[in-house]
């Protein structure tokens, strides 16, 4: 497929990611302008001709999620009021997914709120990986395309050439894609029993379930905020006879506070992804990123030539970790 007709722009916190998905494709990054006035109101412009065309936002909700996520909102409205045919928002990262239920009186479930904001701005199809909680894909009337980073993590796992290897879920929410990550390596799995705070983003490991004495363990989350989790569940995992502790994660959102305690963990290593442009890690020898902008790239290939984007959700063929790896 002539790759040449894809449109792809970025918002304000997707740039870095948008050029690594055109660099892939091997196409140019279409302009865009984004102000912010004094008072902190937000403009956006689309630099080109749209009328009529099927385009792509890149814009991750993440280190400044309100106004990151108001940005997105004028991006799909300005397109829609430009004519575009087809607006597809892809979110790397979707923060508000942590809003995904009402566990305590009161509150709002705030994922669906921007689920139903991002459509009625304009969305026609949002692009997303590794959600908080899959079901939140619900949330959407239009179509939800939910990737992966999974393979691509495992395989940097793989890369490490670990031998007696255990992966480690903090709490049941996600131990059902830790025993797939075990599924991959074939290696045995490990769950932590998590207490979170009622409000906040603090948390105590309580118990661990799964032996780990003598074994390396490889923890698997989502995501990390403060750290908090990670190093108290890598001191237990140390308590409990683990002779070294990894960590894999799908997005990071660190604090600054949250990268200086894995700094000083017990953990040696933390692999993650690029769908967020985090300053906080970078230049730390102790992080490891591997780009999936790649991914959400070959995903926007085949949707523009019709072909089935499944198969990207749980295995990457063997034909495209090479491809993968050289961007």
């Amino acid at each position: 497929m002539n790759a040449d007709g894809i449109k792809i722009f970025a918002g304000s916190s997707g740039h870095d990611f948008a050029i690594r998905m055109c660099q892939y494709l091997d196409i140019d990054l279409r302009p865009t302008e984004v102000m912010t006035f004094s008072e902190g109101n937000t403009y956006v412009r689309i630099g080109e001709h749209v009328r009529g065309k099927s385009v792509y936002l890149v814009q991750p909700i993440a280190l400044n999620a309100n106004n990151e996520f108001m940005e997105l909102l004028f991006w799909m409205d300005a397109f829609k009021r430009s004519g575009a045919a087809y607006v597809t928002a892809i979110v790397p990262y979707f923060g508000y997914a942590k809003g995904d239920k009402k566990d305590e009186p009161r509150v709002s479930i705030r994922a669906r709120v921007c689920a139903e904001c991002l459509e009625l701005a304009g969305a026609d199809r949002v692009i997303t990986m590794d959600l908080h909680a899959a079901q939140i894909q619900g949330f959407f009337k239009k179509p939800v395309d939910h990737l992966f980073a999974r393979p691509l993590l495992a395989k940097k796992i793989e890369e490490l050439g670990i031998a007696d290897a255990i992966i480690v879920a903090p709490d049941a929410g996600f131990a059902k894609d830790a025993r797939k990550f075990a599924g991959h390596l074939k290696v045995p799995v490990a769950i932590g029993d998590k207490m979170h705070a009622v409000v906040g983003e603090k948390s105590e490991i309580m118990e661990l379930i799964g032996d780990v004495d003598g074994k390396i363990s490889i923890i698997v989350d989502d995501f990390s905020i403060s750290g908090g989790t990670l190093v108290n569940l890598s001191n237990l995992l140390l308590e409990r006879g683990s002779t070294r502790i990894f960590a894999c994660l799908s997005h990071l959102p660190l604090s600054e506070a949250g990268v200086e305690k894995l700094i000083n963990s017990p953990i040696e290593k933390i692999i993650s992804t690029d769908s967020i442009a985090n300053p906080n890690v970078a230049g730390h020898e102790k992080f490891e990123i591997v780009s999936v902008a790649p991914l959400f790239a070959e995903a926007v290939k085949r949707m523009e030539s019709g072909e089935s984007i499944s198969s990207l959700f749980d295995v990457i063929h063997e034909d495209l970790l090479e491809s993968f790896s050289s961007h």
